[in-house]
């Protein structure tokens, strides 16, 4: 076990960048952050036993095969094809118009009735205006590109399905709104004001979002809310933000017991608080995660949700007060949450982290918060992180 500690350690660090890696255009003073989380794979150790990257890294054509991505899913958002079955939109311009957006933005791809799949023609940092506000049957795909989308109101995903969003760089995102903003090419509504999240998701369904970074926006990076399910949350690097995730819109709104989520293979970084996620109502698997450390808890909830945690990697931080993994809101105190139904199983703890579960211990009790099976917790220990947006060079694997 020290050994196993020891490198856990290590691989929060810096790692050194292949030669092959080019230059990213990621301000300075997050450069370090962000290197953490590039690897590029060489030939003949491309896989990792992750059955996301294994699906399509390995491919030196993945630039010509693109669309391979929407069939990689796992989880409870597996059947999220994005814009699959549409033809190739690209992004030319980083302007923004929220209400005539001219062809060639990321607005007015989309808006689009028809599914697209969403790529960049080049290096990009993208300052919205207002709140993206995206229609169905969409992919945003950022491979081959450093595509950034920050220091404005970022992603609204909202009575949609069908969303892939994938290798983009979402930091800083900030409230905006009393405006109108286009939605679909017939129609311009007027919104209120947005929260400030990375990406907000609202009574919409079969959602993917991987491999990107998430950094330091106003709410929260990810919230789900108002009967939103069938979710993946995958191979995502977060890092120095405090609410990171929320899961459920409030204790009193019951239709969000249907929610399902998947928060896979991501790296829970330096600088976080709380929320990786804070749960409402629903089924959560929580599954082959590294958690870094947290100032307050990792994953907290109310309102009864059940939490299946299982091989995932907990490093606490060296402050004794915050050892606890778990964090239940609860007005009738410990009578209550003890019936509610939060296991780890094969999870490792370090630096003294430990996990309160509570409720019932039988397998059946967590079918509903089941998506894939977990690898072991120890298979995370053996080499550094490969999350967040990668560096992907066309005609080499990724």
């Amino acid at each position: 076990m020290p050994s196993l500690y020891v490198f856990a350690l290590v691989m929060l660090h810096v790692v050194t960048q292949t030669s092959s890696a080019r230059s990213m255009m990621v301000p300075t003073s997050e450069m370090a952050e962000w290197n953490t989380t590039r690897r590029q794979l060489g030939t003949g150790s491309c896989r990792t036993g992750n059955p996301i990257d294994d699906c399509w890294r390995c491919d030196p054509d993945w630039e010509s095969n693109r669309k391979v991505l929407a069939d990689c899913a796992i989880g409870f958002g597996r059947n999220a094809v994005g814009g699959r079955d549409g033809k190739i939109y690209v992004v030319t311009k980083s302007s923004d118009d929220p209400v005539n957006p001219p062809l060639g933005t990321l607005r007015y791809g989309v808006v689009q009735e028809e599914p697209l799949w969403i790529i960049f023609d080049h290096d990009m940092v993208i300052n919205l205006e207002q709140e993206l506000v995206m229609n169905s049957y969409k992919t945003i795909d950022g491979r081959g590109h450093n595509v950034q989308i920050s220091d404005g109101p970022c992603i609204t995903i909202q009575n949609v399905s069908n969303i892939i969003i994938h290798n983009i760089y979402i930091h800083d995102c900030v409230p905006a709104g009393n405006a109108l903003v286009r939605s679909s090419p017939q129609v311009v509504g007027m919104r209120g004001t947005s929260d400030g999240d990375g990406i907000s998701i609202f009574a919409s369904r079969d959602i993917w979002i991987d491999h990107c970074t998430l950094a330091s926006c106003r709410d929260g990076l990810i919230d789900a809310v108002i009967s939103s399910t069938g979710m993946t949350i995958s191979n995502n690097y977060m890092l120095h933000h405090n609410e990171v995730m929320l899961m459920g819109h409030s204790d009193d709104y019951v239709d969000d017991k249907n929610m399902q989520v998947t928060i896979a293979f991501n790296f829970f970084g330096e600088g976080l608080v709380q929320r990786m996620p804070r749960c409402r109502h629903g089924y959560f698997h929580i599954v082959n995660n590294v958690y870094s450390g947290w100032e307050m808890y990792a994953i907290g909830g109310s309102a009864n949700p059940t939490i299946n945690s299982q091989g995932n990697v907990f490093i606490a931080s060296n402050s004794e007060r915050t050892k606890e993994v778990t964090k239940r809101e609860s007005t009738a105190g410990n009578s209550e949450w003890q019936n509610w139904n939060w296991r780890s199983d094969r999870d490792l703890m370090l630096n003294g982290a430990f996990f309160t579960p509570s409720g019932e211990d039988s397998a059946s009790s967590y079918l509903k918060a089941s998506s894939m099976v977990a690898r072991p917790a120890s298979l995370l220990t053996a080499k550094e992180p490969s999350a967040g947006a990668l560096i992907c060079q066309i005609g080499e694997q990724c």
